[in-house]
């Protein structure tokens, strides 16, 4: 038996900030002090607080610590591990009260959370089922074989209002109704985990830290629709995920959940992976299955169905990684239970990327109708440096970006439609004042050039000719008449795309428009951009009032565009600034602003 659990993060925010090293010097430290036999050290999947890694917690005390260096090893294993005496100036300060440790579920990160799909992330080690087992995996896998019928299945997720974590929020107990009632020889199962939206790593997180999870939930769906077989599509970009995926499914074929005869019930269910050239239109359901069979990943016209003829022309269900997150504990729980979360229309939780201007960057899970206000100032502790928020974007290229004059509006699918926005996969990106609309519209939509697959004219043209327009009016080249062509472009692709990624491009140019037309006016009629980032309509100035003269700005200009006497206000000459920004970032008096 150990007496004190040591969990690291082990998702890929930490270990990009170093967390293997901290794991590598933590269990030196310990065997140098004799305490490997009494010290357990656990690496384990996200905790949340990705901009706070590495983050250790030490149990029984469940002291935080973060931003842990591994020189400050050696003092956590004396003090704390060896003494007892918890290294307060170490922890993360929002859990340090007077003289006592505050409860992590107590801090304004974790509050207002609810984990539903992360409940292990954090908790368990991903790369050992038994601790899976431990919390009561594979056994709603043993309800439905041995206590339910696939059609009782079915009713319960549909019962529970469980809607698609993807984007689109179609209801999961209907297309899985829909797969059931087809019959053929084989059927199939498949996972998307090609999360490719910018900024988004919710399902990558919940593979990363819980696998066993999808592993579960696949087969419940297997078994309710009458498949064999399942796929998990993950981007090859994924490495810890793909690892940690590949051991669980391997562990749980070794323990009887995958293969022939699963718990004695003549269910037979089997798992394999594969690996996505990280191409985003394979995030939709007909590319995506179209590349597991071995093809260019084009989607394909609806109908057929996937549910009628899908991967390999058979009966198919498609669900999202947080989709399937989320069934194991329905079966358990009830659907009652989690119809109780959420809104009348979205149900239950759902997992945000949350990024951008924000101080707390990191993975949060909120109960469907939560606020933006509440996520972004409370949950995610606000915006750095005093900014004010201007905007938020969810659902990533697909999505919208959504204004303040929103912030109150729950978070659910319908409210993010009417405002213009949709839920997308999670990815929700923060805001502030210092940026320009225009380049968000004009950054999302060349993403979405780039990334679709060509097939049909209207996403492969219209969308190019949308974001010429748009550089058009970021240099301050366009006219009152580009903004209108703009408009009516975006509405034509959206009818007439052939699939989701084609008919959802224009969302964030559409929502832009709409809530800061004035910055599009402003690019277009004044030549100028608000907020100072469109590089050819920004100039740089020098304060006079706050110039001292050190000559540190000519120095560093690459151009000589800058000149002046030492100890006298300088100016630049804008015909020879390039717009690179050195000046600004070497003044060490904040006398230069661009305009």
């Amino acid at each position: 038996m150990y007496r004190s659990h040591v969990l690291v993060c082990g998702g890929t925010g930490c270990t990009s900030s170093g967390s293997a090293q901290i794991i590598d010097t933590l269990e030196k430290e310990l065997k140098r002090n004799g305490l490997e036999n009494e010290i357990k050290v656990i690496k384990t999947g996200c905790f949340g607080l990705c901009a706070l890694g590495p983050i250790m917690v030490v149990y029984p005390e469940g002291a935080f610590y973060s931003m842990v260096r591994p020189e400050d090893i050696p003092e956590i294993v004396s003090e704390h591990l060896l003494k007892g005496r918890i290294v307060t100036r170490l922890l993360y300060q929002e859990t340090v009260e007077s003289d006592t440790i505050k409860s992590l579920n107590h801090t304004d990160f974790y509050r207002k959370q609810m984990r539903v799909a992360l409940k292990n992330c954090g908790v368990i080690d991903p790369e050992n089922i038994n601790e899976y087992i431990a919390y009561d995996g594979y056994q709603a896998l043993g309800k439905v074989l041995t206590e339910m019928t696939p059609a009782e299945v079915i009713e319960e997720i549909k019962k529970s209002g469980l809607r698609g974590r993807g984007g689109a929020g179609f209801p999961t107990g209907l297309k899985w109704s829909f797969a059931a009632k087809y019959e053929d020889d084989q059927k199939y199962v498949c996972c998307n985990a090609d999360e490719g939206d910018p900024g988004a790593f919710m399902d990558r997180s919940i593979l990363e830290g819980d696998p066993n999870v999808v592993i579960e939930a696949m087969a419940i769906a297997g078994y309710a629709i009458g498949a064999s077989q399942g796929y998990v599509y993950i981007r090859a970009e994924y490495p810890i995920a793909v690892k940690r995926l590949t051991i669980a499914i391997n562990e749980a074929r070794e323990m009887g959940f995958l293969g022939k005869d699963i718990f004695g019930t003549g269910f037979n269910f089997d798992l394999d992976i594969r690996l996505g050239a990280g191409a985003f239109v394979c995030g939709e359901e007909t590319a995506l299955m179209t590349s597991i069979e071995g093809h260019r990943g084009e989607p394909r016209p609806r109908p057929p169905f996937p549910a009628e003829k899908g991967l390999f022309q058979k009966p198919s269900v498609l669900n999202n990684v947080e989709t399937y997150a989320n069934i194991p504990q329905i079966i358990l729980k009830g659907a009652d239970w989690f119809n109780q979360i959420g809104t009348e229309k979205s149900k239950g939780t759902k997992v945000f990327a949350l990024g951008g201007k924000i101080n707390n960057t990191g993975l949060v899970e909120v109960p469907m109708g939560t606020t933006l206000r509440t996520i972004v100032e409370e949950i995610g502790g606000g915006i750095p440096g005093g900014k004010k928020f201007k905007a938020a974007q969810t659902g990533g290229p697909s999505g919208g970006c959504i204004p303040a004059e929103h912030l109150d509006v729950p978070i659910d699918y319908d409210n993010l439609l009417a405002i213009g926005s949709m839920m997308g996969s999670g990815g929700l990106i923060v805001m502030d004042e210092d940026t320009c609309m225009v380049d968000i519209a004009k950054f999302f939509l060349e993403f979405t050039v780039d990334e679709s697959c060509g097939k049909c004219t209207p996403c492969r043209i219209g969308t190019k000719r949308m974001y010429e327009i748009l550089d058009k009016i970021s240099k301050g080249k366009a006219h009152v008449e580009d903004l209108e062509r703009l408009d009516k472009l975006a509405q034509y692709i959206k009818d007439n795309a052939l699939c989701g990624l084609g008919q959802t491009a224009p969302n964030p140019v559409l929502s832009t428009i709409r809530y800061f037309r004035d910055e599009y006016m402003a690019h277009i009629v004044d030549k100028r951009c608000p907020a100072g980032v469109c590089k050819e309509l920004m100039n740089y100035y020098i304060d006079e009032s706050k110039c001292k003269g050190c000559t540190l700005c000519a120095r560093n200009c690459p151009v000589g565009a800058i000149s002046g006497n030492i100890k006298e206000p300088h100016i630049i000459d804008r015909s020879k600034c390039i717009k690179c920004g050195a000046c600004m970032e070497k003044c060490k008096f904040g006398a230069i602003e661009k305009h």
